[in-house]
């Protein structure tokens, strides 16, 4: 897996204070991505057990709430052990802290169900132009749903974050 950027301190993915991984690739190709960069699975930098180091690093001070992990796609079938490795990471070393998701896959199509057991959130379904909306929280077009994966996972139904 390759990985095209981490964001220090973001506040627009996610709630608080996070740090954000961009992850390297994607095949859904969305009309007016806002991140076309992150296509090409060659690109970027090689995602490695020092950068989870980094990003546990950079999740440590109190004042940061959780990960964000978007891309490229996370869940693509070439990211998703990078993926698994750093979302348990972290949430071995964070139990308290959140970790949220953005995947063109829809929740229902996750391949690799093993990602579900430490994510909090996904918001899932691929980015739509004609369905796009500025007035929606954390998610670009209104086909996408922001989903509370752990009483989701409890409930066997999904259940949207509110």
């Amino acid at each position: 897996m390759h990985y095209n950027l981490i964001r220090k301190m973001d506040i627009a993915d996610g709630p608080g204070i996070r740090v954000s991984i961009f992850v390297q690739g994607c095949e859904f190709h969305c009309k007016n991505c806002f991140n076309k960069e992150t296509w090409n699975f060659d690109k970027g930098k090689e995602f490695t057990e020092d950068t989870i180091k980094r990003v546990l690093e950079l999740c440590e001070p109190k004042h940061i709430q959780g990960l964000s992990i978007l891309g490229g796609e996370p869940l693509h079938p070439r990211n998703i052990e990078g993926t698994i490795a750093l979302a348990k990471a972290f949430k071995e070393k964070f139990p308290k802290k959140d970790i949220w998701i953005w995947t063109g896959f829809l929740y229902e199509n996750i391949v690799n169900k093993e990602i579900l057991k430490y994510a909090d959130v996904i918001v899932d379904g691929q980015f739509k132009e004609e369905l796009h909306d500025f007035r929606l929280k954390w998610c670009g077009s209104s086909n996408q749903r922001v989903i509370d994966v752990q009483k989701s996972v409890k409930n066997n139904k999904i259940i949207l974050f509110d």
